[in-house]
């Protein structure tokens, strides 16, 4: 067990019952316990398993690549409307997480599998995401720009593209568009962080606001 996660656990205004009964049920299966991004995570092998969360409505136990699992209890879902990997299980009390262990475990089980067999999420099903004809405009305008995006991560493509598509005014999405052309000149996605303060890298934490 981490001392992190320890401090954490003995620290948390919410859910804390919760998360000691989830960590339990998690190392029951077997899993390395590491702090990572503010939180307990889990890991077999060095790959990353799940992690614990602790919101405001209900606590979670967030598999990495839950969108490879079978689910046939039906009780993952999707962290976002756009989540491509990830699926949590949201919970609420000590019984239910008591009542959902069998099954909680059996999906820990499935997820060790899934790294033991080396399987990957496949970004490239469902993640067509039309251009917009205003980036295609500085696309044309601008080579290396395109070069720079083409060499973004897909997954750092898809969240500017749904950004900038997401504004319905063509003059927004110019100025959307050209907001963010230094930060792919420079390889950086959307909420990548551009300051080097952020402890959570490559993604933005917000310890820039405590720089300014």
């Amino acid at each position: 067990m981490h001392p992190q996660v320890d401090m954490y656990l003995k620290t948390a205004k919410r859910w804390r019952k919760e998360l000691w009964k989830l960590r339990a049920i998690v190392l029951k299966a077997g899993l390395t316990e590491e702090w990572k991004w503010r939180a307990p995570c889990y890991t077999h092998q060095g790959s990353n398993v799940v992690i614990l969360g602790d919101f405001k409505e209900f606590c979670t136990v967030s598999f990495f690549k839950g969108g490879l699992l079978k689910d046939p209890h039906n009780v993952l879902v999707k962290p976002g409307e756009n989540t491509r990997a990830a699926r949590m299980i949201r919970l609420t009390s000590v019984e239910e997480i008591e009542e959902l262990e069998p099954i909680i475990i059996a999906y820990l089980h499935e997820a060790i599998a899934v790294e033991e067999a080396g399987l990957q999420v496949d970004f490239s099903k469902g993640r067509e995401v039309e251009i917009p004809a205003e980036l295609q405009t500085k696309f044309d305008e601008h080579p290396k720009f395109e070069t720079a995006f083409d060499a973004l991560t897909p997954g750092r493509q898809r969240a500017y593209l749904l950004h900038f598509s997401s504004a319905k005014q063509s003059q927004t999405r110019t100025t959307r568009i050209e907001k963010y052309i230094p930060r792919i000149l420079n390889g950086k996605g959307i909420n990548d962080c551009v300051c080097g303060h952020s402890k959570r890298m490559p993604a933005c934490d917000g310890s820039h606001k405590s720089v300014r």
